[in-house]
């Protein structure tokens, strides 16, 4: 069994209050539940408007297919207008 996380710190345009940063980190959230099998929460700045930080988890038998789907979500992320992703992180177990 692979568990893989990535931690994905960005930046959120366009966003004047904890309202419109909700909306944003709301929807990438559906979105990615939506389109790809891992799971996804925001763990930092929680009270910043205009930053965010996610932790997304993905498990499978194979470190390959793992690997793939958090890729994919990386580039689902980078499809967002409104979001600069500043850093990822990588962990494996």
């Amino acid at each position: 069994m692979i568990l893989a996380t990535i931690v994905v710190e960005a930046m959120i345009y366009n966003s004047h209050s904890l309202k419109d940063k909700r909306s944003v980190t709301k929807s990438v959230s559906i979105r990615m539940r939506q389109r790809l099998n891992v799971s996804i929460a925001e763990i930092g700045y929680q009270d910043v408007w205009q930053r965010t930080e996610w932790a997304i988890v993905s498990i499978g038998s194979e470190r390959k297919q793992v690997e793939k789907e958090l890729q994919r979500a990386i580039s689902l992320l980078e499809t967002y207008d409104d979001l600069e992703l500043t850093k990822i992180t990588w962990e494996w177990l």
